[in-house]
């Protein structure tokens, strides 16, 4: 008994130990974390940004294909890379999981040291039902269709509780599978669970089983959520809601009218019932980021000629109070009004990532832009091996940013950083910062103006700023005192390692002579400036 007693300390020590150190790791793998005004994704204890690329969607079914692809991902900056994972070759016999293929693009990953954002493209891929696995296409009865108004359509219906079980099953292999061979390098950052799902071709599914539902109840679930959130849904939904009663008890047409938004919300209870589903079944596995993608629709377009049911911005809401699981929604935005669907998308609690948007020269501006003015955490232009220019505009653009990041990420949290692209109907935008108000306009001198221009400017200490880009100029008024300001000098310059290394010294022309903070169009840089107040 004594022995015991002696040993007991011990033994409690070691389980102590044991606990402090799950802990430790299970703090370390990549989670979302909200700091100051912020929500970053952590990895290994500190901020990452996303300067990634998504593959084009054969590309990464061969590890020989992949092989010579991944040295020049790299070399064009890019540190993750966004590529398909299959049901159909994870799971080709029921049952039988093969994990080579996500083994060997982890080797090949960490070779390079890159990170991988997995697609996982299972029940559903653009609005249709191609990735599945054979075993799944052929039996319509245990794995029923959509059905619509034209007929039955190769469509996995969201709606029938086998298919979302097996789609689960497989999903919280791979999940399994990921944590017990990557949980300690932390090369898979997230998962996007299905692709751009809904209904196409029609607004909503026309089965027997649906049309049953349709006429059924709404669900409480969905009519408590939208009236415990009432002053935040989106106003679309809300409209919605409100012109047809705001009722909290009828049928989907009674709740929500007869008409094709009706359909879209119905599509998305269930889409978003079924991913929260499969999402939840992968978190219990292993608990990493886990994000919707998004086929955007015009305001105007009818559902069905867009996806129907998928996380548009309108319906986020629903997509919410279908389950928890899911940690954010992302647009593929591939839109001219690219910030204006920004701010959709990141508004109460959703943070932004880009999963698939243009790359090329307009990619190279709005990285700036999503960085920048919306707190983006991830950027990831699609086809990105067509592309693999290390002195294009967007490596060029990446570049500059993996400097930033340690700064840009703690200027997110802060709130005290901001982003923008310009061109000829956009050229000026304001800001209120550090204690001034600042101009930014696309540059002129000596009667030459710019095009375009796009970058990102932090306040970074009393009368002192620092910003990146190109193509802008910035004016400053000061707020409040009623003193004039001056340039006191404006400083080019690099960080290496976090460090700031200033090179030139800039003035006269590259100053307008002090009245401007110019960045001109010729090449990307960042540039420190510091002012001087007067009477």
């Amino acid at each position: 008994m004594r022995i015991r007693l002696y040993a007991l300390p011990t033994l409690l020590l070691f389980a102590g130990l044991e606990t402090v150190l799950l802990s430790a790791e299970q703090a370390s793998v990549p989670h979302l974390e909200k700091r100051g005004v912020a929500t970053q994704l952590i990895v290994d204890g500190k901020p990452f940004l996303i300067l990634g690329g998504e593959l084009h969607n054969s590309s990464s079914s061969s590890l020989d294909y992949m092989n010579p692809l991944w040295p020049k991902l790299a070399g064009m900056g890019l540190n993750t890379v966004i590529t398909p994972l299959s049901w159909e070759l994870v799971e080709p016999t029921e049952g039988k999981y093969d994990f080579a293929l996500v083994d060997g693009l982890l080797a090949q990953a960490r070779n390079e040291r890159e990170r991988i954002v997995f697609l996982w493209l299972a029940s559903w891929k653009n609005g249709m039902s191609s990735y599945a696995p054979v075993w799944v296409k052929e039996d319509t009865h245990r794995f029923p269709r959509v059905v619509e108004r034209g007929g039955e359509v190769e469509l996995l219906s969201p709606l029938d509780p086998a298919t979302q079980d097996a789609d689960a099953r497989a999903y919280a292999a791979v999940m399994q599978h990921i944590k017990e061979t990557d949980s300690r390098d932390h090369t898979v950052l997230m998962m996007q669970v299905e692709n751009e799902v809904g209904v196409l071709g029609d607004t909503r599914d026309h089965s027997a089983a649906a049309n049953r539902a349709f006429a059924g109840a709404v669900p409480e679930e969905l009519t408590r959520y939208l009236k415990a959130h009432r002053d935040t849904l989106y106003p679309r939904l809300r409209a919605l809601w409100d012109e047809n009663g705001a009722k909290t008890a009828g049928t989907w047409a009674e709740v929500f009218g007869d008409t094709v938004r009706a359909d879209e919300v119905f599509m998305a209870w269930y889409y978003g019932r079924y991913v929260q589903a499969v999402t939840a079944r992968g978190k219990a596995a292993y608990n990493i980021p886990m994000y919707v993608n998004t086929w955007l629709a015009g305001d105007d377009a009818t559902p069905g000629d867009f996806p129907s049911g998928g996380p548009e911005p309108w319906v986020v809401d629903v997509w919410r109070a279908a389950g928890s699981a899911v940690d954010f929604y992302a647009p593929d935005l591939y839109a001219e009004n690219f910030a204006e669907w920004c701010l959709r998308y990141h508004r109460d609690g959703n943070p932004l990532f880009m999963p698939e948007t243009r790359g090329g020269t307009p990619g190279a501006g709005n990285v700036f832009y999503a960085f920048g003015e919306e707190a983006g955490f991830g950027f990831s232009p699609f086809a990105i091996e067509d592309d693999t220019d290390p002195k294009s505009d967007l490596a060029v653009s990446y570049g500059l940013l993996a400097q930033l990041t340690p700064l840009l990420a703690q200027h997110q949290a802060a709130g005290d950083v901001h982003g923008f692209v310009l061109d000829k109907s956009h050229p000026s935008v304001d800001f209120a910062m550090g204690g001034y108000t600042l101009h930014v306009a696309l540059d002129e001198i000596f009667g030459n103006h710019s095009q375009g221009g796009f970058g990102l400017i932090m306040a970074t200490g009393p009368d002192e700023f620092l910003g990146a880009g190109k193509g802008f100029r910035v004016s400053f008024t000061p707020r409040g005192d009623g003193r004039q300001v001056g340039i006191a000098s404006v400083d080019e310059g690099a960080f290496d390692d976090g460090k700031w290394v200033p090179g030139r010294r800039l003035n006269g022309d590259e100053n307008d002579q002090g009245k401007g903070w110019r960045f001109d169009m010729r090449h990307l840089k960042t540039v420190k400036v510091k002012l001087y107040r007067f009477e």
